[in-house]
């Protein structure tokens, strides 16, 4: 009985041996991606409110239009005789970078998101394009402000090689655009990242009768935690929200904001 035993004892270990040998070896974990990538990117709730605030703006057009006393920049005033236009930002605006930002192996840099833009055919908002087109159909000038950098290539010499391509994913996105009308930070002196100045740059001839784009930067300026000119103080996560509540006549009227749980100023003003 008892060599009956060890033979028995024998086999199974020799069986959960070779077992072990052919087992696929277990899988690691998945990579951790942010909720909020993957809800843009394969929510209907992020459709919904994308085509909600371009409807909602559509609606409000040609009122905007009309009303020659009107502008969304709380400072302009006297641009009565001035033609209507409408500031975009464009990522996650314009254009979504989910795909990006789910093959984005950290840290983020200009230089990557440039060179994936490159390469990929831009997504683009649901209902921008048709919003667009019922834009310039009532004759309004169209912008597209974005912080995408204008900085030299070092590999190929290109001054700027992000304006093509910020550019060509305005057009993919269903907007036919020039480059005179995408205007990048650091393009010309004075055109950092505060998007304040190239808002006033346009309002010198244009009246601006919207501003849309989802980072609290591309409505109220000094949003950021890092100031820069004209801002003389930074933003925090207070600062912030009494900003907001202070221009509450705008947003959905002049102003509307679309969501961008993953990334934006709001980021740099988070605390523990």
């Amino acid at each position: 009985m008892r060599e009956m035993m060890k033979r028995v004892l024998a086999l199974t270990v020799a069986v959960v041996i070779a077992a072990g040998c052919t087992s696929a070896p277990l899988a690691g974990p998945e990579p951790y991606i942010h909720p909020g990538i993957r809800w843009v990117q394969q929510s209907a709730e992020f459709e919904a409110v994308a085509m909600q605030v371009y409807r909602k703006a559509g609606d409000d057009l040609a009122a905007k239009v009309n009303d020659r006393s009107w502008s969304a920049l709380p400072d302009q005033s006297n641009a009565e005789d001035l033609p209507p236009a409408i500031i975009f930002d464009v990522d996650e605006t314009v254009v979504s970078n989910a795909e990006f930002q789910l093959t984005l192996i950290p840290p983020f840099s200009d230089e990557k998101l440039n060179a994936w833009n490159a390469a990929n055919k831009a997504t683009g908002i649901p209902g921008v394009a048709e919003f667009a087109a019922k834009a310039r159909a009532m004759g309004v000038e169209l912008f597209f402000v974005t912080n995408r950098p204008c900085i030299k290539d070092e590999r190929t010499g290109a001054a700027c090689p992000q304006k093509a391509v910020s550019t060509q994913d305005v057009v993919e996105a269903g907007i036919p655009v020039s480059e005179e009308f995408v205007m990048l930070s650091y393009e010309q002196p004075g055109w950092n990242k505060e998007k304040k100045n190239r808002r006033d740059e346009i309002a010198k001839n244009y009246r601006v009768i919207m501003l849309i784009g989802d980072d609290l930067g591309d409505f109220i300026p000094c949003s950021r935690r890092r100031a820069v000119s004209p801002c003389t103080q930074g933003a925090s996560a207070q600062s912030r929200k009494l900003a907001t509540a202070q221009h509450r006549n705008y947003w959905g009227n002049g102003w509307y904001i679309l969501p961008n749980p993953m990334h934006g100023s709001w980021t740099t003003v988070l605390t523990q």
